[in-house]
């Protein structure tokens, strides 16, 4: 028992490197910019932009989850997309918004969440050290 390595669980946790806090950070800031991004071209070419900004945010979640080996990377770009995405929803005092009240704006609102919640769940979880198990063995 010397050799082997405790399960995943038991052991402790530990604070992430500055590399992987910087790759987060710049994950959240990649999430808001697709966020406007999206905002600005899904009223502009619609139908075609509307799917364009929702392929985009589903292609960054996933990509990020599979570049940084969990969900949590998936989950930080679609926090950034959907905070932006918010604060984007809310009117200026002078009366100016960026979303209109049509189908699009709704439709790139709830889809980009809906697109947002499947990608990160689908993105690849942690992987745990050792031989693949199979049913049949």
């Amino acid at each position: 028992m010397s050799g082997e390595r405790a399960p995943m669980m038991a052991q402790p946790l530990r604070p992430p490197s500055a590399g992987r806090v910087v790759a987060y950070l710049g994950l959240l800031l990649l999430g808001a910019v697709t966020g406007v991004a999206g905002a600005l071209v899904q009223p502009a070419w619609f139908p075609g932009g509307l799917l364009l900004a929702l392929a985009a945010e589903a292609g960054l979640v996933l990509a990020a989850a599979r570049v940084m080996g969990s969900r949590a990377g998936g989950v930080t770009v679609a926090a950034g997309w959907m905070i932006v995405v918010v604060l984007l929803t809310a009117s200026r005092p002078e009366g100016d918004f960026l979303f209109a009240a049509g189908a699009g704006s709704y439709l790139f609102l709830l889809g980009g969440i809906g697109v947002a919640v499947i990608c990160a769940t689908l993105g690849g979880g942690r992987k745990p050290d050792g031989d693949p198990a199979r049913l049949g063995k």
